[in-house]
């Protein structure tokens, strides 16, 4: 099963990547981890990458698409994937065509407010990395280790993330809504609870 995870940033993706990665056996293909990779053994394009980085630019359509490019050619036809990151524009999308058939896309989907009342609750163990909400814990549940908040994690510059966000994916949801391949999750409530729905959909359709 070769999938594509959409969703606003704080709609949960990567801790339901987790869950289908244990029960699909799904590699997770991260565009972030890619770049990072790239980054640190300065090869070619992670160098190219890097120009634009540095220049406060972004990357652009070709680069991002050569790396994730050389990633899915390592994969054998039979091997399974989560693209998390990728792709984020149609042209992305149409390039992503050509190298290899999509099954689905899930669009995991929570409501703007309820996105904004998770992501300026969240904290961070500074000891195992572990996210929880600062409001029920004043220490990390798993080690009692100390809690940070990210500086990016408040109301303003988390509704203008979500602005872009509904701006840049508007186009990519409508192009793999007319293929027939977009998979819309109600991804609120507990993440058990949501993969359940994920489960429901991707195994019993």
């Amino acid at each position: 099963m070769r999938l594509v995870l959409l969703g606003a940033p704080g709609a949960g993706k990567g801790t339901q990547a987790v869950f289908l990665k244990e029960r699909h056996n799904l590699a997770h293909i991260s565009t972030g981890d890619i770049f990072r990779q790239n980054l640190k053994d300065a090869t070619p394009l992670g160098l190219e990458a890097k120009k634009y980085m540095d220049a406060g630019q972004l990357v652009p359509d070709e680069v991002v698409m050569k790396m994730v490019g050389e990633t899915l050619s390592k994969f054998k036809p039979d091997e399974g994937f989560m693209l998390d990151g990728f792709p984020r524009t149609v042209k992305q999308a149409e390039f992503l065509e050509g190298l290899t058939k999509i099954d689905g896309v899930i669009m995991f989907k929570v409501p703007d407010e309820a996105i904004v009342k998770r992501l300026t609750s969240r904290a961070t163990c500074k000891s195992c990395g572990n996210v929880t909400n600062i409001n029920e814990h004043s220490v990390c549940p798993s080690c009692g280790g100390e809690l940070y908040r990210r500086d990016d994690d408040n109301e303003a510059t988390i509704r203008s993330r979500l602005k872009v966000f509904h701006e840049q994916t508007e186009a990519l949801v409508e192009f793999y809504r007319s293929r027939g391949l977009l998979i819309e999750i109600d991804a609120t409530g507990m993440p058990e609870e949501v993969f359940s729905r994920v489960v429901e959909t991707l195994e019993h359709d």
